[in-house]
């Protein structure tokens, strides 16, 4: 499997001792574990998983240490990509139509990281994509003025044409899942049965 976790309370060895188990129930399903692939990390340094990057760090304005999770830098190159080659090519097509493409491929995006610590992600592609949309309108019309082109292709200084308006992530709701328990339990923190005579 490409991303797989195991999530242990414990120390490195006992983290260790559970990738054998891992690869007897992955086995059940077809799969293998990948030794090569795999390593121990410290909630503190963090990993990837699924597009996210999860990492515990102190908290803004306070002395608590929370897990986060967030786009991976993996995730945010990947998506880059996809707006820098929407936005490469210089077409014919109209200014509406470049508006919704690139709404297409970045709302699916930012829907999926929703559940996420994701505002400043919103926030670094939203600010990407208005400067890569502001570069193609330049190079459509190379010998107008600045002043011209946000007045026919801007609402103030929001990208928008014919009514389209040009998709902005910062506008997706984030709704993050909590963990309520108190406490996971693990295989090393379990009471001693009693001794029977």
């Amino acid at each position: 499997a490409d991303d797989f976790v195991i999530l242990v309370n414990g120390t490195r060895e006992q983290a260790e001792t559970q990738w054998e188990e891992a690869g007897e129930v992955l086995s059940e399903v077809g799969l293998r574990l990948a030794m090569e692939k795999t390593r121990v990390v410290h909630i503190d340094e963090g990993f990837d998983f699924l597009g996210f990057r999860i990492r515990r760090h102190r908290q803004k304005g306070s002395d608590q240490r929370l897990i986060y999770t967030y786009p991976s830098k993996r995730s945010m190159t990947r998506i880059r990509r996809k707006v820098k080659e929407v936005t490469k090519r210089i077409t014919h097509e109209p200014a509406d139509e470049l508006y919704l493409r690139l709404g297409r491929k970045v709302c699916g995006w930012a829907r999926y990281f929703r559940h996420g610590s994701s505002s400043q992600a919103y926030h670094d592609l939203q600010h990407y994509m208005w400067w890569r949309v502001w570069a193609w309108l330049c190079n459509k019309h190379p010998r107008t003025s600045k002043r011209w082109i946000i007045h026919r292709y801007y609402n103030g200084w929001q990208p928008e044409y014919n009514g389209v308006k040009l998709y902005q992530p910062t506008t997706m709701t984030i709704k993050r899942y909590r963990y309520r328990g108190a406490k996971i339990p693990t295989p090393w923190d379990q009471p001693t049965p009693a001794a029977t005579t």
